[in-house]
């Protein structure tokens, strides 16, 4: 059975956009003012050549289908992400040009539990919030990886909303990469228990 892994940059007050450019954002670029080291460079390397595919939603996958094929490097990243399957949640793309793109449209959440279901490696999930949203609220996130860089944004859109139920998480490995103070945080959920909103205590007259 395949595992999804949500991994995202995130900045200390739970901001996930805008760490690279983005001009729709005009507080984007944030994880390029730090260095993650070679401990961090490490550890997203190794976790996408471990991953069996991609699972991204449209807008993400519009961004790296318009950035990587024209990249390359030393380590195989590139043709690493440029070569793996990728699944695509999107009600509307048609012709998807990035190499080994699959459209997933109707009951994601059906098609993505089958996914898990096959054979093929890990299904690695980078930005992409409402389709994270999404696989948290119908518990298909099996692991949290989470590279968080010390700042504080102050807005932006973050990895979940108010309105998304508490739901507890068990801490599986936390290390601190490269000299600026940059955390790998990696969790999984705990299904033993969710916790509940306090009822607020009634005033004694």
């Amino acid at each position: 059975m395949r595992r999804i892994i949500v991994s995202q940059f995130v900045t200390v007050d739970g901001v996930m956009e805008g760490p690279g450019n983005d001009p729709a954002f005009d507080r984007a670029g944030w994880a390029f003012k730090f260095d993650r080291g070679s401990e961090g460079n490490a550890f997203k390397l190794n976790e996408v050549m471990e991953a069996g595919a991609l699972l991204l939603g449209r807008v993400t996958y519009d961004g790296f289908a318009a950035a990587w094929p024209n990249m390359t490097d030393e380590v195989g990243f590139a043709e690493k992400m440029n070569g793996m399957p990728k699944y695509v949640v999107s009600t509307t793309l048609n012709a998807p040009s990035w190499t080994n793109t699959t459209i997933l449209s109707g009951d994601v959440v059906a098609t993505i539990s089958r996914l898990k279901k096959e054979q093929g490696g890990d299904l690695l999930v980078n930005g992409s919030g409402q389709l994270v949203r999404a696989l948290a609220a119908n518990d298909l996130v099996d692991e949290y990886r989470l590279m968080v860089f010390p700042i504080i944004v102050g807005t932006g859109k973050p990895m979940f909303g108010s309105d998304f139920q508490p739901s507890a998480l068990t801490l599986v490995e936390s290390r601190p990469v490269g000299p600026d103070g940059v955390l790998v945080l990696t969790y999984r959920p705990n299904t033993t228990e969710q916790l509940q909103r306090p009822t607020a205590a009634k005033e004694t007259p």
